[in-house]
């Protein structure tokens, strides 16, 4: 041993309270670093559910919204101690299911779905398996699971209110054909709070997945109509910017003079200035954190599922009119 000290010595120099002396603790961290030792946490902790690595479902994991949650969440599982495995299911369902697989060979000991595109199957694989499950954005699925989700409604009200003191009185919704939970809450809250309050039925516009390039093509279908709108609400920034470039640059509108536009999420491309979009924040840093604290509570602190509901706040920016007199 070339430490010098006993097995036993080795073993609680690297567990977090045991006792040895500082003697023998130098010692021993002296010769791990020559040897270039590092503990095994996987093989020492698979009976220790606060060893065992954490799974991160996700798909579109390139878009802005997505790889800023995964960045806040990976950072944050980090700093608490923990492994994070991240399991992209943008592939065939066998791809994933074979991926997730993997995972559980690992024994991870929580899943974190991000909104979006796992399939509940997936879902339902790591419940079954005894696992520890989180959903973003995916309220209304699976009521074993923790949930972590946005007051929709609220936010939705506040985009209303946005856009009618700004004098519009014809609107448009620019939505995605994945319609996962969340868009889906968001488009339809949109078309209720506006009926409600007395508002033509407003027109919804489909043309492919959640992307810029669907944003562009939503506004060459949406804007040549006769019965143009003169507001939009983008379920997603990245559709509104694809959005924005096709209104200005093909049709010669000026936004918000003679179009105004909402997005939702505050990706960063929201705030350049070629954008400049009137949003709504996800308050992804905060939610990161819920999400850490919830994985923190041991199996006997956790009674029954949890849901944390996160305000969406707005974002004044340069694509929605100043208050019109009404």
């Amino acid at each position: 041993m070339r430490a010098g000290v006993s097995r036993s010595a080795v073993s609680r120099t690297f567990t977090d309270g045991a006792s040895v002396s500082e003697e023998t603790r130098r010692k021993v961290l002296a010769a791990a670093e020559e040897l270039n030792y590092h503990v095994n946490h996987l093989a020492r902790g698979l009976s220790q559910e606060k060893s065992r690595p954490i799974c991160i479902l996700g798909g579109d994991l390139q878009a802005p919204y997505q790889s800023a949650l995964l960045e806040a969440l990976t950072r944050r599982i980090q700093a608490a101690g923990r492994a994070a495995m991240v399991i992209n299911t943008a592939g065939s369902e066998a791809d994933s299911r074979a991926a997730l697989h993997q995972t559980l060979n690992y024994r991870a000991s929580a899943t974190i779905v991000l909104s979006g595109a796992p399939p509940v199957s997936l879902v339902r694989t790591c419940i079954e398996s005894g696992q520890h499950v989180i959903l973003i954005n995916r309220q209304g699925q699976i009521e074993e699971a923790d949930h972590i989700d946005l007051d929709h409604e609220t936010a939705m009200s506040d985009a209303c209110h946005m856009l009618t003191r700004a004098g519009c009185r014809s609107f448009a919704i620019v939505s995605s054909t994945n319609e996962s939970p969340s868009l889906l809450a968001r488009e339809k809250l949109f078309c209720t709070i506006l009926e409600k309050a007395g508002f033509a039925p407003p027109q919804v516009v489909k043309v492919g997945p959640t992307s810029y390039r669907s944003g562009a093509e939503a506004a060459r279908r949406l804007l040549p109509s006769a019965s143009q709108p003169d507001a939009v609400f983008c379920v997603t920034d990245l559709l509104a910017c694809g959005f924005l470039d096709v209104a200005r640059s093909d049709f010669n509108l000026k936004v918000p003079e003679d179009l105004c536009v909402v997005g939702f999420d505050d990706i960063e491309q929201a705030s350049w200035e070629g954008y400049a979009i009137t949003t709504f924040r996800q308050p992804i840093e905060e939610m990161a954190e819920a999400i850490v604290q919830r994985l923190a509570a041991g199996l006997n602190e956790r009674d029954g599922p949890y849901l944390a509901t996160f305000r969406a706040f707005p974002v004044w920016r340069k694509t929605v009119r100043p208050r019109q007199g009404l």
